[in-house]
């Protein structure tokens, strides 16, 4: 930007500050000088900054002052030399030395040290009592200052970076007892000119002729006519906002939920602790199946028992696994455990919310889902979580197949991921037949699983109380959120790190 183009953009703050610029003037002698209020000298520097004028140079200096103690020491003189004066005439006990030196007892114990590390005081043991005395070299110590005492009659505050040699040892010596001198980091800022700012330094500024606002009282008057504004660059960089907004992972599965409401899906929720009933059992999942063992489940320790439902859901469901029930089926063929099916424990698939709102009177047809958090033994790495968000669902409703659940998996993961290349794969669930998995392809991570679905068995649905074919699915939502916020490690979506959160893009539908 040229000289004369800076002029006229001028605010009146950067009018104020201009010529009182001078290279190497800091923020505050910058105030002084132009009248201007610290915060409002800071703003004029930015802006000016931004136009090419100056450099804003960040300085730190580490001043050392005098504390409390210090203080107190310049003028009575540290507890050492008080002490060596007490005992100058003739040996004493440490009380009398204490009483007569002004020694508090916290500073007994550094004098005392101090001095024999100086070899200045012999210490004897008389009725049990200690006795002090100074030896010839502490008499020599009392006859000229230790480097202590002449750092301690410095003009005080002093720049670190200058200390001497033996100031420095002094400051080291002081730094380590309690509350005699003390370190402050001061930060200034320091205006460095570019040649433009030299030569604009020395421009005269005019104050009067122009003006940023357009006031109600110009438009009446019309007096806006005569008068000259200033230009603004509305291109010119200014410092970033950093609002309020939601965590991107947060924020996603707020939209996933609002888009399922919209198409007219029923959210549903459970308990985080739950009955393995309705974790397993209700789903058609024998008891000695290997998913329900100790190392793909946690237990709960205690209470460690939980109560069953109703009587008549509880032998429908008991009734599945033993022989089929009315399904035709010839269930498990094992004598079914109740005890096993009380035990609590934290929620392991989304799927243990199905069932309990299958055995209510829900709508028929109609639309269910839940997102929810769930809790597996896993080896944590860049996609798999101990603890984890499932978003799960079904649909009941006549007429319903295999066909129809394939179409909505597909849809839905390619609108959520914005991913193209989606791929079912057959696979096993005890509770629903046929079954399959949804895998999509992550840019880095190469073709990720996101989901399992398939058509609730009847053994699962009958005893429930539901005739009409359910078509069921569960997503790892947390991967589904990787895909679409482009995220390469799972632990990523739970992340604090205020830089990352910033600059992250809101999720878009």
């Amino acid at each position: 930007m040229e000289a004369g183009e800076i002029l006229a953009n001028l605010h009146p703050l950067e009018k104020k500050a201009l010529p009182n610029l001078a290279d190497g003037i800091t923020l505050s002698e910058l105030a002084v000088k132009s009248g201007l209020q610290e915060v409002e000298a800071m703003r004029a520097l930015q802006w000016l900054s931004n136009k090419g004028v100056l450099e804003i140079k960040d300085e730190t200096t580490n001043l050392i002052a005098l504390d409390e103690n210090g203080k107190r020491y310049v003028k009575e003189g540290l507890p050492e030399r008080r002490f060596l004066s007490a005992i100058k005439e003739k040996e004493l006990p440490v009380e009398e030395i204490m009483k007569k030196g002004h020694i508090e007892r916290e500073e007994l114990n550094i004098a005392l040290g101090t001095l024999k590390g100086k070899a200045a005081i012999m210490v004897m043991k008389k009725d049990n009592s200690l006795i002090i005395k100074i030896t010839d070299n502490g008499k020599k110590l009392l006859e000229k200052e230790s480097l202590e005492e002449q750092f301690l009659r410095n003009n005080f505050p002093i720049d670190a970076i200058r200390l001497k040699d033996e100031e420095k040892f002094a400051f080291e010596q002081l730094i380590r007892r309690k509350n005699i001198i003390k370190k402050q980091e001061i930060k200034t800022k320091r205006v460095k000119l570019t040649e433009v700012g030299k030569k604009l330094s020395k421009t005269k500024v005019e104050t009067e002729d122009s003006i940023d606002r357009l006031t109600p009282q110009m438009l009446k008057s019309g007096s806006w006519k005569k008068k000259t504004f200033r230009k603004y660059d509305v291109g010119i960089n200014v410092p970033a906002l950093n609002a309020g907004k939601r965590h991107p992972y947060s924020d996603f599965l707020h939209q996933i939920r609002e888009k399922l409401s919209e198409l007219g899906f029923v959210e549903m929720t459970g308990p985080i602790i739950e009955l393995e009933f309705w974790n397993f059992d209700a789903l058609f999942q024998p008891q000695n199946h290997p998913a329900r063992s100790w190392s793909d489940t946690y237990t709960i320790r205690e209470p460690k028992y939980g109560k069953l439902p109703e009587k008549k859901i509880v032998d429908a469901v008991k009734g599945a696994h033993e022989q089929g029930g009315n399904t035709g089926s010839k269930g498990w063929r094992y004598e079914w455990n109740p005890k096993i099916a009380m035990q609590l424990m934290p929620r392991a698939h989304d799927t243990a919310i199905s069932p309990r709102y299958l055995a209510r009177e829900i709508d028929i047809p109609g639309k269910y889902y839940s997102l929810v958090r769930c809790y597996r033994p896993d080896v944590i790495d860049a996609t798999h979580g101990v603890e984890f968000n499932q978003l799960g669902g079904f649909v009941v409703g006549e007429g319903l197949n295999f066909r129809h659940l394939l179409g909505i998996l597909k849809e839905f993961a390619i609108e959520v991921t914005n991913v193209n290349d989606v791929k079912f794969l057959p696979v096993y669930y005890p509770f629903t037949e046929p079954s399959c998995q949804i895998s999509v392809k992550h840019p880095t991570k190469g073709w990720m699983e996101i989901a399992g679905a398939g058509v609730f068995r009847p053994e699962m649905t009958e005893p429930l109380g539901i005739k009409e074919p359910v078509i069921a699915w569960g997503f790892g939502i947390d991967r589904l959120a990787m895909t679409k916020l482009g995220i390469e490690d799972i632990r990523d979506l739970f992340s604090q790190d205020i830089d990352y959160l910033r600059k992250s893009k809101e999720y878009i539908r």
